[in-house]
């Protein structure tokens, strides 16, 4: 899968401070959407992105290029002034600099191996996976990143994208697709109680259960191009895809971005990123579009 190059929030500043600051199988799924309750489960009003490209600026934000009509940031940061501006939460595992307050605050949602150990995202070994397998721990994730969702409505973001919903897929099997819909579900009904669009991200395999199951509004990809799986996307989502390939991940395969660009099924709102998704002043910047 695309997430073991593909970035998670390298802006992100960890949640103890965000909070300290003041932001303060499928009847389970469907058991887990009914007991949203006071979180506003809903329908938020989406209508697709507007006309242009996007910019995917996880690493650092900047004026968006010419043409560029949606912008997707971190959650510490303020919206892109003029776009539809999307707000990237990792929903199913820590943030890096986050999980010492885990650990003390809530160490009962980290999930565990069978030596008690926090299980590690092995791609981006400064993340631990949160524990997804049970009702109460569901609810318990979701009310802390409420908080999180509130803040992105807060600011005048228009969306929210969560990341690591594959997270089952590096868990050890401790973990299952239907404890991570179940939260998926708690997560897409806060935000939609916003009034904010939630979109789902990576996870191809799951795209249909999470489009008509759990009410995800659009979908964010990585790699799609180099894994074939993009009209694992479109095919649900439509052109309500917004795709991200990293040079790196493309010139392992063999596959320039101009072909990337014309992979099968593949939206039309694709861009070349430089993996660490640093700004235009950086020299490693990279932006391109199909």
């Amino acid at each position: 899968m695309p997430t073991s190059t593909g970035i998670r929030g390298a802006a992100a500043v960890c949640l103890a401070a965000l909070l300290t600051a003041g932001c303060a199988g499928q009847g389970e799924l469907a058991a887990s959407t009914a007991s949203t309750g006071d979180s506003g489960a809903g329908t938020a009003a989406f209508d697709g992105f507007p006309e242009g490209t996007f910019d995917y600026q996880l690493g650092a934000s900047y004026a968006p290029s010419p043409g560029v009509g949606t912008v997707v940031r971190d959650s510490t940061s303020e919206p892109a002034e003029g776009t539809y501006s999307v707000c990237y939460v990792n929903g199913f595992q820590t943030q890096p600099g986050d999980l010492e307050w885990w650990l003390s605050e809530h160490p009962d949602l980290i999930l565990r191996d069978a030596s008690g150990e926090p299980v590690v995202d092995e791609g981006w070994p400064d993340e631990r996976l949160l524990d997804t397998s049970t009702e109460g721990r569901r609810s318990a994730i979701a009310d802390i990143l409420a908080e999180t969702v509130a803040a992105c409505a807060d600011k005048g973001f228009d969306a929210v994208e969560f990341d690591n919903l594959d997270s089952d897929l590096r868990s050890q099997g401790l973990l299952t697709v239907d404890d991570n819909l179940a939260l998926a579900a708690e997560l897409v009904g806060l935000t939609h109680g916003h009034g904010m669009a939630a979109g789902q991200k990576n996870a191809a395999e799951v795209t249909e259960r999470a489009r008509e199951e759990v009410g995800f509004d659009f979908a964010v990809t990585e790699e799609c191009a180099v894994w074939n799986e993009c009209g694992a996307y479109t095919d649900v989502y439509g052109d309500a895809v917004l795709a991200v390939e990293y040079p790196e991940a493309l010139e392992e395969e063999g596959m320039t971005f101009e072909e990337a660009c014309a992979a099968p099924g593949a939206p039309s709102r694709m861009v070349l990123r430089d993996l660490d998704l640093v700004g235009p002043d950086h020299g490693d910047h990279l932006f391109e579009t199909c």
